[in-house]
């Protein structure tokens, strides 16, 4: 049986079922938590760190944490949006990650948060690396000059058993 318990987020009260993930928890609250590499459906993994909040203090990311009863989860907090802000910024600037000529402009979830973080240009000088894509995989084409390192990908083909992104 699901025992539901008792969490805060942000200040806010919030039911939950105890071992459910603390993203869950919050988009069934009506709380956003950002993340690149969850997905649903798939086991999460944390690779990303975009989703990092302070839970009782400590930071432990949303998408692998399971709620317990009186968690108190701090996701809007200054230092936590800093963290998620810089993190987005290091993923720019270590890709190939040109928005305005990329197809998937406009539809695409780091961009997205790149705006949503107020991100105009990065404090960190851009990498402009060289990297090859690799097409050995019959189901993935991986373009290592954009690619993020969140594994979601991979994931999804090798843990379930190839269903689409």
């Amino acid at each position: 049986m699901n025992q539901v318990v008792k969490i805060s987020i942000d200040g806010v009260d919030c039911m939950a079922v105890r071992g459910q993930y603390i993203i869950d928890a919050a988009k069934e609250n009506g709380i956003f938590i950002p993340t690149l590499c969850n997905y649903p459906g798939v086991k999460p993994r944390g690779s990303c760190r975009i989703c990092t909040v302070k839970v009782n203090g400590r930071l432990m990311t949303a998408c692998t944490t399971p709620v317990a009863e009186k968690m108190i989860i701090e996701n809007n907090e200054k230092d936590i949006i800093e963290l998620r802000k810089a993190t987005i910024e290091l993923l720019f600037i270590e890709g190939n990650h040109f928005c305005p000529a990329c197809e998937k402009s406009g539809r695409c979830e780091l961009q997205a948060l790149g705006y949503r973080y107020k991100m105009l240009a990065p404090r960190y000088p851009y990498q402009f690396p060289v990297r090859e894509v690799e097409a050995s995989n019959p189901k993935l084409i991986k373009d290592h000059n954009r690619c993020i390192l969140c594994k979601r990908c991979i994931r999804i083909i090798k843990d379930e058993g190839g269903r689409s992104i």
